[in-house]
């Protein structure tokens, strides 16, 4: 079978420290936490959706974990659950959303949804959004787009982490971006990324596991790289994308720059180091790929243009060539026949959170 070996590491019962949640249980518990927290019951179903689709095609980084960063930010009136979405600005293509200080996985899917909507009407739907919130992975909006023979496009600013090439402090945030593109017989295309090095999820994730971090993700306060987890958390220091000039980091830099621009200076929330604490602004886009060419033939060529990368001679020791989303397809289509792969850490603090706020955990175990 072609994806074999791939199919195997997704499949296998339990990877080390790791533990298989149902999927249905795992949303229940997300969606009564996000109650729990003041949001009506079609706004928690939807938060849960968004964030255990994280942990389903295995970006746990942007996961179920991050529901102790929600709690906080409920607790300090960081979030308000029923924040009035507001359209502040709009014409027949674009429009500007005050997110009214919601939860970003809220206040997303409906910003996005009217980037589909006006790009339906026009062919092109541009939507910026400004006080708002993290919004778990941008590639869950880009996504939207397919369904509708669209492209999509989803970008989000962040608290500052990210330091410039040449520089030793952060200015900008991870500031991640994604681009979705369907095709006809092969998974659609589907690009997620920050635009540092790696999202600081990852580097969260590799303190909470004991491992050591690899040289180009984080940095120290002098500026110089660090595999150590705990000190590029502790100054919140991530090298931008390419790590080092010699490998073109101004390249991640400017891109981190660009999702700003996108997101802070044209929604009004504010970039880099103004942009208040743990708020986002976004920005989303649809493009109707009717509007541009017959939707049949734009699949057709991108069925032929992901067979030609899958057909790539791949390097000794490496598997084969795969296109971005491909895996993450992969792992959502085994994870939730299986179960929902998460740390053993993780599991515990859910338990935890149950018995603090008084949420029933049926199916959610150790074992």
């Amino acid at each position: 079978m072609e994806d074999l070996t791939y199919l195997e590491k997704i499949t296998r019962a339990s990877a080390p420290g790791m533990v298989r949640v149902p999927l249905q249980p795992l949303l229940d518990f997300v969606a009564a936490f996000m109650e729990k927290m003041g949001l009506n019951r079609a706004d928690s179903e939807k938060a849960a959706e968004v964030l255990v689709t994280s942990d389903l095609r295995g970006i746990e980084s942007h996961g179920v974990p991050r529901l102790d960063m929600y709690l906080e930010m409920f607790r300090l009136d960081l979030i308000q659950p029923e924040a009035p979405y507001t359209i502040e600005r709009e014409s027949g293509a674009t429009a500007l959303v005050n997110g009214g200080r919601g939860l970003g996985l809220v206040v997303g899917p409906r910003a996005m949804q009217l980037a589909i909507d006006k790009a339906q009407a026009s062919g092109v739907g541009m939507v910026a959004v400004t006080n708002s919130s993290h919004f778990g992975i941008a590639g869950y909006y880009a996504e939207m787009a397919l369904a509708h023979d669209m492209i999509g496009l989803a970008f989000t600013n962040a608290s500052p982490l990210g330091v410039p090439t040449g520089g030793r402090e952060h200015r900008v945030g991870t500031n991640p971006l994604a681009f979705a593109a369907p095709a006809n017989q092969e998974m659609p295309f589907l690009l997620d990324m920050a635009t540092t090095a790696v999202s600081f999820g990852k580097i969260e994730i590799a303190a909470r596991s004991g491992r050591s971090i690899p040289i180009g993700w984080g940095l120290d306060p002098e500026g110089h790289p660090t595999t150590d987890p705990y000190v590029a958390l502790k100054y919140r220091l991530a090298a931008p994308l390419g790590s080092f000039p010699e490998l073109s980091s101004h390249k991640g830099y400017g891109l981190g720059v660009m999702v700003d621009i996108l997101c802070g200076v044209l929604s009004g929330m504010g970039y880099g180091m103004r942009l208040p604490r743990l708020q986002a602004g976004h920005f989303f886009g649809a493009l109707r790929i009717d509007a541009f060419r017959d939707v049949t033939e734009f699949k057709a060529e991108m069925d032929d243009m992901i067979r030609e990368l899958r057909s790539t001679k791949p390097v000794e020791g490496v598997e084969r060539v795969y296109v971005a989303g491909e895996k993450e397809f992969l792992a959502e289509a085994v994870n939730r026949q299986l179960g929902v792969p998460l740390l053993a850490g993780v599991v515990q603090r859910l338990l935890e959170l149950g018995q603090e706020l008084d949420i029933p955990t049926p199916g959610i175990t150790l074992e």
